[in-house]
């Protein structure tokens, strides 16, 4: 299945490096090329695959499914919906060596990089990210859009919301919550629920600002 990624940054590049990875190992799925905003870059070759033109070109290009490579949230939401409207066919990436579950659950669109690890009855939204050596245990809910950065640890029955981004070897304990398009911080120890649109950080976590506020102030 000819797979076109949208956006041909850093994370598109680890995309297509996933379904390259999958074809070797026997998946029918193969980046077909990149499609990005950056008028720059069209007809060039992004680590040995080509940009072909702007998302708003899609149909032109022969393809059986797209999926987004950008690593931004809220930015890949609005890609994920717009396609969606078009009825787009969304492919899943996983790496080979990812580790998971036959009990789990992965909707469509989301990435699952290398050495990530998902558990028993874990439940995997759609258009989500889960990062180089990330690990999600047993019954985990994962909110569409979300992010779990590489290393991080998230015990049995926690839940993600939408949006959320768990940062660089962060730490969920078991059964806590993260609400909708909060960040945990890098390094963060979420001991207790995060509410929805807060930056959370240190050990144990605490939420000092909301995210709209630090998005506000750093303009």
């Amino acid at each position: 299945m000819r797979v076109l990624i949208i956006g041909a940054g850093g994370h598109g590049q680890v995309v297509a490096d996933i379904l390259m990875a999958a074809s070797r190992h026997g998946s029918d799925d193969y980046p077909g090329g990149y499609l990005d905003h950056d008028e720059g870059l069209w007809n060039t070759a992004v680590s040995e695959l080509r940009v072909l033109g702007s998302v708003e070109e899609c149909a032109r290009f022969d393809h059986d499914a797209v999926i987004v490579g950008v690593g931004d949230n809220l930015t890949r939401r609005h890609l994920f919906d717009r396609l969606s409207r078009s009825l787009e066919r969304f492919a899943v990436a996983r790496h080979p060596s990812a580790i998971l579950s036959s009990t789990c659950s992965i909707r469509h669109g989301s990435v699952i990089c290398a050495g990530a690890i998902v558990n028993t009855g874990a439940s995997i939204g759609a258009n989500v990210i889960l990062n180089t050596g990330c690990s999600v245990d047993h019954h985990n809910v994962i909110g569409d859009h979300a992010h779990v950065a590489p290393g991080a640890r998230l015990g049995g029955d926690v839940r993600i919301g939408e949006g959320a981004l768990v940062g660089i070897g962060a730490i969920v304990l078991p059964g806590r919550r993260v609400g909708a398009w909060s960040v945990v911080g890098a390094g963060a120890v979420v001991t207790e629920d995060i509410p929805e649109g807060v930056v959370a950080i240190g050990a144990p976590a605490r939420a000092l600002v909301s995210k709209s506020a630090a998005l506000s102030g750093s303009r």
